[in-house]
């Protein structure tokens, strides 16, 4: 049987944010959580991480309840603990607090060991007109591709 690799993307994230750095970190979930993962049952598009004190979290992403899962299933959108090292969070924390960047979740997926991670970006906001100039070299680089 082959392993069916699961990739849920945030599509929005690149094309309102510009990602300066990228992070892999690892999520706290419970049991009926990563069973709704690897059915693919889940979305991080209105999801944004936040420090709560020193502990980063990823707030607002939806994991569906689990259908076979009984009074100990989950709730949907709960704040999710991420793990990271101590040297990774402290580096985030600097640099969100001194200049006005965000954390913005990019990509949830199963990893070879089976455990849910999600990969996390540190971004700055596009103005309009950065949207407007990625959309039009999108579509050069389409045209390009059609025509060769």
């Amino acid at each position: 049987m082959a392993e069916q690799t699961i990739v849920i993307k945030n599509k929005r994230a690149r094309h309102e944010y510009i990602l300066l750095q990228e992070y892999t970190a690892g999520i706290q979930l419970t049991g009926t959580e990563i069973k709704s993962i690897r059915e693919g049952k889940a979305s991080i598009a209105d999801a944004y991480c936040s420090f709560y004190g020193e502990e980063l979290f990823v707030r607002n992403m939806h994991i569906a309840e689990y259908a076979m899962g009984t009074h100990y299933n989950h709730e949907p959108k709960r704040d999710r603990k991420l793990l990271l090292t101590k040297k990774e969070l402290k580096k985030l924390l600097t640099k969100v607090k001194e200049k006005g960047l965000t954390i913005i979740p990019v990509t949830l997926f199963i990893n070879e060991r089976g455990f849910a991670k999600l990969a996390i970006a540190l971004a700055k906001g596009k103005h309009a007109y950065d949207k407007r100039e990625s959309l039009k070299q999108k579509d050069i680089k389409r045209e390009i591709e059609r025509h060769s």
